[in-house]
């Protein structure tokens, strides 16, 4: 007979798993609408994030309840302890989805021109969707390869980072006329960087439930 424990984790990973899925459509869609000045997909993303924060107060109930009446001990608790931090986690990534969300609506509703086709904020929003996505496999999997994988790759999102932020902050001085579209883009970038942040974290978080050791991937 299967224990209830088992079933429980089982259900945990299944709403980890749809808060990971949500996440990524969250990123794609808010950078699309960024670079399509598309302000109903910027909405989309906004209505969406109170399913976020309702997966993450299920998460949160349904752990608190396992760890009170079944006591576990071992990988069972770090597991627990770990998905209500990866949650948490998730729903701050789906956060950052809505800032950026909330920087094209700003754009499109003031008319501020962008100064060139975007390419390193929508790379940037690939590579950050990617390491969601595999934080998610490795959790489900127990991969910690996969997990330190999806860290190093932290390491591209904050050199592209620093490069968006030099060439913003380089027009700024040349052509005035694009500060404000500038500063909003450099938001979107941080954001991004952010996110990237938040995923090495989820990584963090599943060395520690595989090894029982605290480690620092960043």
């Amino acid at each position: 007979m299967i224990r209830q424990m088992d079933q429980s984790l089982r259900d945990l990973k299944n709403l980890l798993l749809q808060m990971g899925e949500k996440v990524e459509v969250a990123i794609d869609k808010a950078v699309k609408s960024l670079v399509n000045r598309d302000g109903k997909a910027a909405r989309e993303v906004l209505d969406s994030d109170s399913e976020m924060d309702e997966l993450e107060n299920r998460i949160d109930d349904m752990v608190a309840k396992l760890i009170v009446t079944k006591q576990p001990v071992a990988k069972d608790l770090r597991r627990l302890i770990a998905a209500m931090k990866i949650a948490a986690d998730m729903e701050r990534m789906a956060d950052y989805a809505c800032n950026i969300a909330r920087v094209t609506l700003r754009l499109v509703e003031s008319g501020q021109p962008l100064f060139k086709k975007l390419e390193d904020i929508p790379r940037m929003a690939r590579i950050t969707q990617q390491m969601v996505h595999d934080g998610i496999n490795s959790y489900i999997d127990g991969n910690v390869e996969l997990a330190k994988q999806l860290a190093r790759r932290d390491d591209e999102v904050d050199r592209l980072y620093h490069a968006v932020v030099k060439e913003l902050l380089e027009l700024m001085i040349r052509k005035q006329q694009f500060t404000e579209s500038a500063l909003y883009l450099s938001f979107v970038a941080r954001h991004l960087e952010r996110i990237a942040d938040h995923a090495t974290n989820v990584a963090e978080s599943i060395v520690y439930i595989e090894t029982g050791k605290r480690t620092d991937l960043n």
